[in-house]
C-alpha cells in the first residue's frame, strides 16, 4: 500500500474527468496507467459510467486492476449476454461485475485501503430516474467498499441494457444522461475547478447524432419520462460539453486527451481487439505525459513505474 506522502496530489489544482464509453473505457485504462507512471496525481477526480470505474482504479493506484476491469473482465462468462438479459440481470451482468468482484478472492480485487486513503475529491455522477436530477456522490457517500461498487453500478447502469441500480430506496440510471452528456466538468466548476485534465473516448472532431426514434424512448420509459427526456436530449447535451472543453483548450485551461483512434463500441467484448485499444492507449498515453506534465506545472521526469501485465 502506498504510504500517505505518496498519495499526496501532485496537481491538486486540477480536476482529472474521466468519460463514460462502456468498454471504450478500455482506452481510457491505458492512459490512466500512464498517467499513474508519470505520477500524475490530481487533486479532484471525477467518473461518470465506465469513467466512474477508472475513478476507482485511479484512486487506489491500481493500474492492473483497470485492466482488468476493462479487458480480461470481458473473458469471463459472468460478464453477461443474452442468456444474463433474458433473465433480467442485463446484456451486461451489472450487479456481478460492479458488486461481486472486489473482494480478496474475486476477478478485480480492489484496494479499499489506499482509495479511502485517497486525499483527493471524488465525485460519481448518477442519474436520478423520478426526477431527471444529476447526483454526484462524494468521498463520504463512497464507503464502505458495498456503497462505493453500488454507486458505481448506478452511475454505469446503461438503459435498456442493464436493470435499473436502486441506491438507498431511489432509482438510477447511467449519468451519462445528465446535463453535460456524461461528462463530469459541471462537478468540477461546481467544486471550484478551474483547471481540467480530460480524458475522452471518441476521436477529436467526433459530434453525437440525434435520436432517430424517439416515440420508441417515450414509450419505452412510460415509468420514467425523465429518463426518456434525457436520452433525447443527451445528444445535444453532450456536443454542447465538447465545445465548451474545446474552448477550455484553447483559453490554455483544459488538456483534452482525444484517442489517435477508437476501432470500439461501448459493447465490445472480444479481448484481442480490447487489448489492442489498452496498447494504443498506454503508447499515446506515454508519448503525451511530458505535455501533460508540462500543462500541469510539473518538472520533466521520463521512467515508468507501473508496468500491468
Amino acid at each position: 500500500m502506498p504510504t500517505a506522502t505518496d498519495l499526496i496530489p501532485t496537481a491538486p489544482d486540477t480536476a482529472l474527468i474521466f468519460e463514460g464509453g462502456g468498454m471504450r473505457g478500455s482506452f481510457s485504462t491505458g492512459i490512466l496507467t500512464a498517467l499513474l507512471e508519470a505520477e500524475v496525481f490530481c487533486g479532484w477526480v471525477g467518473g461518470i459510467s465506465a469513467g466512474s470505474s477508472c475513478l476507482v482504479n485511479y484512486a487506489s493506484r491500481d493500474a492492473e486492476r483497470g485492466r482488468r476491469s476493462f479487458v480480461d473482465i470481458a473473458a469471463d462468462p459472468r460478464f453477461g449476454d443474452l442468456r444474463t438479459w433474458v433473465r433480467g440481470k442485463g446484456m451486461f451482468h451489472s450487479e456481478w461485475i460492479y458488486e461481486q468482484t472486489s473482494g480478496p478472492d474475486e476477478p478485480l480485487p480492489l484496494d479499499y485501503a489506499t482509495f479511502t486513503a485517497n486525499p483527493a475529491q471524488l465525485r460519481v455522477g448518477g442519474f436520478r430516474c423520478f426526477d431527471g436530477e444529476m447526483v454526484y456522490w462524494g468521498n463520504e457517500d463512497l464507503q464502505p467498499v458495498g456503497a462505493l461498487m453500488k454507486r458505481v453500478r448506478a452511475s454505469s447502469t446503461m438503459p435498456l441494457l442493464m436493470p435499473i441500480t436502486t441506491v438507498d430506496g431511489v432509482d438510477f440510471v447511467d449519468g451519462a444522461l445528465g446535463p453535460t452528456g456524461g461528462i463530469a466538468l459541471d462537478a468540477a466548476e461546481d467544486d471550484g475547478f478551474s483547471k481540467f485534465l480530460v480524458v475522452l473516448t471518441r476521436e477529436r472532431g467526433y459530434r453525437k447524432g440525434a435520436v432517430r426514434t424517439p416515440r420508441t424512448f417515450r414509450a419505452l420509459f412510460r415509468r420514467y419520462p425523465a429518463v426518456a427526456r434525457a436520452l433525447l436530449a443527451r445528444p445535444g447535451n453532450y456536443n454542447a460539453t465538447l465545445d465548451r472543453l474545446l474552448e477550455l483548450e484553447r483559453q490554455g485551461r483544459a488538456y483534452l486527451v482525444f484517442p489517435d483512434a477508437m476501432p470500439i463500441e461501448n459493447s465490445e467484448r472480444n479481448v484481442t481487439r480490447l487489448a489492442s485499444v489498452y496498447d494504443a492507449a498506454l503508447a499515446q498515453g506515454r508519448r503525451e505525459a511530458p505535455a501533460i506534465r508540462e500543462f500541469l506545472g510539473l518538472p520533466g521526469r521520463t521512467s515508468h513505474i507501473v508496468s500491468p501485465a
